[in-house]
């Protein structure tokens, strides 16, 4: 193969790159003295070679971006004039990128650019055209849309997601949509176990409520997983609006969710998810004592801390239990009739009872009202259901995005460590979100103290206090798989072991994680591996439903 100039050479390699997944480097050439001519020059893959650490000066250390990789193209000048490939290397030692993300790389932006323009504008095109597809279906004008319309629907920008679902009521006229997209759908599959449900927003001049459903991926990021435009806020539009996510996500529940204290969606949630324990926000269980409540936090410089304790601290419920009854003593509350109906609910919002499941490290339906936020830049009353659309669809994409943008970043970056064995094992497995996560807890541990409390045959108890505090942890520890398990709940809690586990592995020279306390989740291989929703998404057709009332 032969290259009229250099140029062409590094285009032709470049654009080989882009295909496989790799940035590329020009590293050195040489040229004639006498004519100036490069007679040979060599083009790399950007990860070639090792930072000179010497040259550091930024108290911040960045992330390592070159390791050593050796692929790499050779030109040289024949008799000719024309260059020609003298060595060729595809041996690359890392992660190759996907070509969703291959227009991040660095090389390849210049190429792309062009392109993402002509791209945008026809992605813009597509959105305009669907939009006035349905424009006679949306008529702002009228506060139902009526059914003689649906098949309108259907072919119409509608028939683009997997999954969405009409509910009317007897005079056949439309009251409630949910509808969830392909990308959604396969997000509930990876990162579903926990899910956030708020309806505080109000979308339009009619008060509809818009009521995501929203996660949290492996970069600690909001996820959608569908959403819905409600007519009211009774248990019968909860009950349909669960039953209809359920179907769309083939019949997999949350193992948790995450709600306010709406009594309605209690009642419904422990009809239709059943296998799921549901947790009440604690921001707006706050919110309301801070309402019902204002005279005592008014009042008391102590009582917020003292509530607070009752609702994040204990690690026993006897001890929860003895920590309730001094608060109302302390403050006169015995008959306070609202903190009577909250402790009625106690194991929906108090930590301890909820340690041990599972919620990704969240207490509050924050996501959702992050969501919301976003919204709340493009939407107001006067909006109509198109331009929420259009606007919604938007929102969703700059999520999306972001999590494009934190894979490629993962992928292309190590984090700087000390040469300790389980921080380089988890710097190369968790995502950077999470790695530094752990690092947090584990830097930690050497503030901490330990000693053995107590011996069942191999197992023993330790008791972990900090220097700081008289508060210990228990934890129990098991030579056998070098099992370990904190009375503090945090692994069980958010999926990252807590400082004292830690503190007692290294006391027992465990230097590496058995691979049940690294979750998938919280990996950058989370969404690898079959999925059944990618099979559902790519065979099934769509999923219409119309329910009477």
């Amino acid at each position: 193969m032969e290259f009229e100039n250099d140029d062409i050479a590094y285009e032709f390699y470049n654009t080989y790159a882009g295909h496989v997944g790799f940035s590329v480097r020009k590293s050195w050439h040489d040229k004639s003295s006498t004519t100036n001519v490069i007679r040979t020059k060599k083009f790399v893959c950007s990860k070639a070679g090792y930072k000179d650490k010497s040259k550091e000066q930024c108290q911040r250390k960045r992330a390592d971006t070159r390791v050593g990789c050796l692929a790499e193209m050779t030109i040289k000048i024949s008799a000719n004039g024309k260059y020609v490939v003298s060595s060729f290397d595809d041996a690359h030692n890392h992660e190759l990128v996907t070509p969703s993300k291959a227009h991040l790389l660095r090389s390849q932006r210049k190429i792309t650019e062009d392109k993402q323009r002509v791209d945008s504008v026809l992605a813009s095109v597509k959105k305009i055209i669907k939009i006035i597809s349905v424009q006679s279906v949306c008529n702002p004008s009228k506060k139902e849309i009526q059914v003689p319309f649906f098949n309108t629907f259907r072919t119409s920008r509608w028939k683009t997601l997997p999954f969405y679902a009409i509910q009317v009521d007897e005079d056949e006229m439309i009251t409630n949509i949910f509808w969830a997209d392909a990308r959604s759908i396969l997000d509930y599959h990876y990162f579903g176990d926990v899910v956030c449900f708020d309806t505080t927003f109000k979308t339009n001049s009619y008060g509809r409520p818009f009521s995501p459903f929203v996660g949290v991926n492996h970069h600690k990021q909001t996820v959608v997983f569908g959403a819905a435009l409600l007519y009211d806020e009774t248990s019968e539009t909860f009950e349909w609006l669960f039953e209809t996510f359920k179907r769309a996500m083939s019949g997999k529940e949350p193992k948790t969710i995450l709600t306010d204290q709406c009594a309605a969606i209690i009642s419904a949630i422990n009809k239709v998810f059943t296998n799921s324990i549901h947790r009440l926000c604690v921001w707006h269980m706050y919110q309301n004592a801070a309402k019902h409540l204002s005279h005592v936090f008014q009042g008391s410089k102590t009582f917020k801390k003292d509530f607070g304790k009752c609702v994040y601290d204990f690690e026993e419920v006897d001890e929860f239990l003895a920590g309730w009854n001094v608060m109302l003593v302390k403050y006169n509350l015995e008959d306070n009739e609202w903190l009577h109906r909250l402790f009625q609910n106690k194991e929906k919002w108090a930590l301890v009872y909820g340690r041990q499941t599972f919620c990704a490290d969240m207490k509050s339906t924050q996501r959702s009202e992050s969501m919301n936020a976003l919204l709340k830049r493009y939407l107001h009353v006067r909006l109509d259901l198109l331009d929420f659309f259009k606007h919604y669809e938007r929102a969703v994409d700059d999520r999306r995005y972001a999590e494009v943008e934190s894979d490629f970043y993962a992928s292309q970056t190590s984090p700087k460590v000390p040469y300790v064995q389980m921080l380089i094992q988890t710097s190369k497995v968790y995502t950077p979100a999470m790695f530094e996560i752990f690092k947090g807890e584990f830097d930690m541990v050497m503030g901490y103290c330990v000693y053995e409390s107590g011996r069942t045959g191999s197992i023993s108890e330790f008791k972990v206090t900090h220097s700081a505090s008289q508060n210990s942890h228990t934890v129990i520890f098991d030579p056998d798989g070098s099992k370990v398990s904190c009375s503090c709940k945090k692994f069980e809690f958010v999926g990252v072991l807590c400082r004292h586990a830690l503190k007692v592995l290294d006391h027992n020279n465990i230097k590496e994680l058995a691979p049940e306390y690294i979750l998938k989740r919280w990996t950058r291989r989370a969404k690898s591996g079959p999925s059944q929703a990618i099979q559902k998404c790519s065979n099934d057709e769509d999923a219409i439903v119309v329910l009477a009332r």
